[in-house]
């Protein structure tokens, strides 16, 4: 009893600080959604708007944070990229977590010729990395927003199909499912007892880190100059445009890698704080 009580004395005490860290990244999640979301609602500059007169004003009471080599508003074009990457990161996300979970569901399921197939359109993906897969589809369409979205997202589907696949197979070769086969159960409500509540865990943690490949991958791409194109405003993009000026204005080309930075770390938080 003693030697039990030992043993999850540190785990327990291990919840709070699990907990509190989730709450770090939520709080730093949710501070950059407000300041995306208000810049947009209330602010009154144009992000691709010019003022040469004005290029690299430090932050002042006029530019709060100040202005690019262009003289256009580092807040508009920060609310912007921000806004730009939760509705990329969130769109990759929602597409790839419902086909790979499905796909993977289904592969688990139906086993057979159905699992050799999906496993073997899977593993011909992976022996491409995702990064260079993107570029190949971007270069299809460079600059274009929705093939850059659809490419983010035929790499990322990969890793919900592997974890539902390999989380939904037990539970449906479990006594439980079993039961509920003979006792008359229909599909949906076998999946809905037994193989959805040991999928969400595992699935959410893996959507927080989706959201953070697929901005990494975003601003990876404006970075190499073949993803978005000037104007936008884009987070690595800005960082390619300011990188020039990191002497004459380094506090310009902080702020994009402080939101990129912030945005990933609040993400990793709320995944790696997911109990196993």
């Amino acid at each position: 009893m003693t030697t039990a009580a030992t043993h999850r004395a540190p785990e327990v005490a291990a919840r709070p600080t699990r907990r509190g860290t989730r709450l770090a990244g939520a709080a730093v999640l949710a501070a950059l959604v407000a300041f995306a979301l208000l810049e947009g609602l209330l602010g009154s500059a144009d992000p691709a708007a010019q003022d040469l007169e004005a290029a690299l004003t430090p932050p002042g009471a006029e530019h709060f944070l100040g202005t690019d080599p262009f003289g256009r508003s580092m807040v508009a074009r920060l609310g912007a990229a921000l806004r730009l990457s939760l509705l990329v990161s969130t769109a990759c996300v929602a597409t790839a977590l419902l086909l790979g979970t499905g796909l993977g569901v289904l592969a688990a399921w139906r086993g057979g010729w159905t699992d050799r197939c999906l496993s073997t359109v899977v593993n011909l993906l992976l022996a491409l990395p995702g990064l260079v897969l993107i570029l190949l589809v971007a270069a299809l369409a460079p600059g274009s927003l929705p093939v850059l979205y659809g490419a983010i997202a035929l790499v990322l589907w990969i890793e919900y199909f592997r974890v539902a696949r390999a989380v939904a197979a037990p539970a449906i070769r479990s006594p439980a499912m079993e039961a509920s086969r003979l006792l008359g159960f229909g599909v949906l409500y076998r999946f809905r007892r037994h193989v959805l509540p040991v999928l969400l865990p595992p699935l959410l943690a893996q959507a927080a880190f989706g959201a953070a490949t697929a901005v990494m991958a975003l601003a990876s791409l404006g970075f190499v100059s073949v993803g978005l194109q000037p104007p936008t405003a884009e987070l690595g993009l800005m960082m390619v445009e300011l990188f020039p000026y990191y002497r004459a204005a380094p506090w310009a080309l902080a702020q994009p890698i402080l939101a990129l930075s912030l945005y990933l770390l609040a993400l990793h938080l709320l995944a790696g704080d997911r109990e196993r």
